[in-house]
């Protein structure tokens, strides 16, 4: 987790899989109005039962505890303000799944659970919980990606390409804002026509 302080002036640098890490970065900025639970991890790319304890635990303990620990530590000054703005980062591999990345498929559908959930605790409090579920977005962690599987993905996507960052940045920026006003517990798709439920 990267946090900006006020003024963004201030830079800091957090596992979010560990508790204790997340606690300090939360002492350390205080209430924070919005959060974008972006960092996240592609996990093992292989068949299901070759991917290891560790593998697993790697990717549920980055990709889903690393937002339950930021929104425990960053809800209850959010709360007692009235208003805050938190949009957590799932995958269209969290509805439809990808085959081989049994574990990141896992932890986003998990994501896109959370946000439900948390999303109805907090619907009279001025805290609205969002997810956003992209496809194949041209990233870093997707630059990483094997080609073959790539190429997989996008041949799933009809508009027949990857999204980018700006894209994403955009609906996470009005999810962000108060124009968003009526909408919690949801999960919004940018995933060029490939979302099918």
């Amino acid at each position: 987790m990267e946090a900006v302080g006020d003024e963004f002036d201030q830079l800091a640098a957090a596992d979010v899989s560990d508790s204790g890490a997340v606690k300090a970065l939360r002492q350390q900025f205080g209430h924070v109005d919005i959060i974008i639970n972006s960092a996240g991890v592609v996990g093992p790319n292989k068949p299901m039962w070759e991917v290891s304890d560790t593998e697993w635990a790697h990717t549920i303990d980055v990709n889903l505890t690393g937002i339950f620990n930021v929104m425990r530590e960053f809800i209850p000054p959010m709360v007692e303000s009235g208003w805050g703005r938190i949009v957590n980062i799932a995958s269209i591999a969290g509805k439809e799944g990808n085959p081989n990345l049994a574990a990141y498929s896992a932890s986003k559908a998990a994501v896109i659970g959370l946000t439900k959930s948390v999303g109805k605790e907090l619907a009279t409090t001025g805290v609205l919980v969002n997810s956003i579920a992209p496809a194949v977005i041209s990233t870093e962690m997707n630059a990483a990606t094997a080609p073959d599987v790539l190429e997989y993905m996008i041949s799933k996507i009809p508009m027949s390409r990857s999204g980018s960052p700006d894209e994403v940045a955009a609906l996470a920026a009005w999810l962000s804002s108060d124009e968003c006003s009526f909408s919690t517990g949801a999960c919004y798709d940018i995933s060029g026509g490939r979302a099918t439920y």
